[in-house]
């Protein structure tokens, strides 16, 4: 019985097949699952030893049940000058920030919005938004936790926004 015999080209190819395959397995390009969704993966300790995650709302999240309202207004931006401001206090711990989004124009890069939540007694503020920098879905929601006196900040470009502030339902 013969053996095959291979020429130097034949066994240059089977080496790189080889080389592939062992790139793709260390990539990791194998596991099964949602195709590369990065859902399932736990985030490194940061220096301190404590865990540091970053909480993203999406659309598949039960919507905050709301309460009482803080702030019920729709704002309307359409130009990168249109700002507006709101004051109030915060009472009851549990408490929620939620926003539609709509669109004023076809063309998404010139529809955005950026609310700046800073609470009054301690200073810290959060930024949330849509477009630009920020997602684009148009419904969001973000718990909150500490009550006092908050100031919101918004300015925004071609979008109208109804934003309610409100105590959180059980």
């Amino acid at each position: 019985m013969a053996f095959p015999t291979f020429t130097p080209m034949k066994k240059y190819l089977i080496a790189g097949m080889f080389l592939i395959l062992a790139g793709v397995v260390v990539a990791g390009c194998t596991t099964g699952g949602t195709g590369g969704s990065n859902a399932n993966i736990t985030p490194a300790p940061s220096a301190s030893g404590v865990q540091e995650t970053t909480a993203v709302v999406t659309a598949t999240q039960a919507p905050l049940s709301l309460g009482d309202h803080y702030l019920q207004k729709s704002y309307s931006f359409n130009s990168e000058n249109d700002n507006f401001t709101e004051q109030f206090r915060i009472d009851d711990p549990s408490w929620g920030i939620v926003f539609t989004v709509l669109p004023l124009n076809d063309d998404p890069q010139y529809c955005w919005f950026e609310m700046t939540v800073t609470n009054l007694d301690s200073l810290k503020s959060q930024t949330y938004g849509f477009g630009r920098t920020y997602s684009y879905d148009t419904y969001q929601q973000y718990p909150m936790y500490t009550t006092g006196p908050y100031k919101i900040e918004m300015k925004g470009n071609l979008v109208k926004v109804d934003l309610d502030v409100a105590k959180r339902l059980p």
